[in-house]
């Protein structure tokens, strides 16, 4: 509490009393944390008569209405990431006759969600989304496969799961495999201990070996595999990425998640989502789990190479940048960097770009990150189209935390601005300095 939770939502609190008792803690600190708490509670209007509280003048047609499923359609095409694409990506439906979907999320409602979800009406699963979206010409064929993952003593699926989705993938054109993991093994306190998965914790970054096994029987039919891969977090897959078509990571994509991703594949839109976290290669890249310090964490101190990059996502369409500029290399502490450059779409398909911009410190007296995101910007261009994008970053991103004096600092010193398309595909570098006021 001394460091600022002034609320718990378990037990452990209730040992406040006997720590202000002993003196571990002041009466004044606790009612400043209580004031806190308060404070916010009022701001939600939880003491007002209920005519003077706006949250409870919505009726209940807005639950579950129109506009917010439309809204929930929009958030889950927004969301996907297209990892890998040999070109087998979009789905071709004038020379596709046959899908096998493979794979227990196929399926699955509750991979749509997450945790501390609601329940959806009317949740379309990837398998009915991928059937109404192919159309009335392409038969699809379904089969699990196997489970997400191997019980704990090492048992794996019944032979004739197996040994169904293999066949029915070799009678197939295209094998679209929905596998990774979902909120029941990863997630807060889940009561669930299996091969990888301890009590919604995972021990291994892995994509579960079970899952692997099968998709290698698939990939040996020599059809064409696509992998939708679902996980709220990142998971190593590098022999996916070596020898399958296409990945798509879905993540838990909500109640229109099937229909959203169903779209991606079959090219009805572009899929342009970006990496919010980091994708390792193996579990051996990252440090032990009680080394609490940021070495080797994150894109911003990782100096292995990662499987995905931060901010990773590929399109079907191509960008270009040019003509990348700032206002002024030189600014004040209290002022910002303006950037401007031409965004042009040279592909021969309508898309979005996510351009990112990072910034590194040189020769700062501190550590600092190799890199860090201050800034980036979503831009839908027709085949063809371009756009000047203009962005202006506050010098306070370019700020570290003084251990010293435990306040926010912005050192004067000299600066790279970094236009990219991701963390790992710099398109230019822009150096800058910040003067002292």
């Amino acid at each position: 509490m001394k460091a600022g939770d002034d609320l718990c939502c378990g037990t452990d609190y209730d040992a406040l009393v006997r720590a202000v008792e002993e003196g571990l803690i002041s009466k004044t600190q606790l009612d400043s944390a209580l004031a806190w708490v308060l404070k916010t509670r009022f701001r939600l209007g939880l003491f007002d008569p209920p005519g003077m509280t706006p949250y409870s003048q919505i009726p209940p047609s807005e639950n579950n209405s129109p506009a917010h499923q439309a809204l929930a359609l929009e958030v889950a095409r927004e969301s996907l990431v297209l990892l890998k694409n040999d070109g087998v990506l979009p789905l071709d439906r004038a020379k596709i006759r046959r899908i096998a979907v493979i794979g227990a999320n196929a399926a699955s409602v509750p991979v749509l969600l997450g945790n501390y979800n609601g329940t959806p009406s009317a949740p379309v699963t990837l398998l009915d989304g991928i059937v109404a979206v192919a159309g009335t010409n392409i038969a699809v064929d379904y089969e699990p496969g196997c489970p997400l993952v191997a019980q704990a003593d090492g048992s794996e699926a019944p032979d004739e799961l197996f040994t169904n989705a293999v066949t029915a993938a070799g009678r197939a054109d295209v094998i679209i495999y929905v596998g990774g993991i979902n909120s029941h093994l990863e997630g807060e306190e889940m009561r669930v201990y299996l091969d990888g998965f301890n009590g919604g914790d995972r021990t291994r970054i892995e994509l579960p070996a079970l899952q692997e096994k099968l998709l290698r029987a698939l990939q040996a039919t020599g059809k064409p595999v696509v992998f939708v891969n679902c996980s709220g977090s990142a998971i190593a897959m590098p022999w996916e990425n070596d020898h399958l078509a296409a990945i798509l990571q879905a993540w838990y994509p909500g109640e229109e998640g099937g229909r959203a991703v169903a779209e991606a594949l079959f090219g009805d839109i572009d899929p342009a989502g970006r990496l919010p976290v980091t994708f390792y290669r193996s579990t051996a890249d990252l440090p032990p789990f009680d080394d609490y310090s940021m070495s080797n964490r994150t894109y911003r101190y990782f100096e292995g190479k990662p499987l995905f990059a931060f901010g990773h996502g590929l399109s079907y369409t191509k960008f270009e940048y040019r003509g990348a500029r700032l206002a002024s290399k030189k600014i004040p502490v209290g002022g910002a960097v303006e950037l401007t450059f031409d965004l042009k779409n040279i592909g021969d398909r309508d898309g979005d770009e996510v351009a990112q911009v990072y910034f590194r410190h040189v020769n700062s007296a501190v550590p600092q990150p190799q890199l860090a995101l201050c800034g980036f910007e979503r831009v839908h261009l027709a085949k063809g189209g371009s756009r000047k994008i203009a962005l202006e970053i506050p010098a306070e991103r370019f700020r570290y935390w003084d251990t010293t004096t435990h306040q926010y600092v912005v050192e004067p010193g000299k600066y790279e601005l970094l236009l990219a398309a991701a963390s790992d595909d710099i398109r230019k570098r822009l150096p800058f300095t910040i003067s002292a006021e």
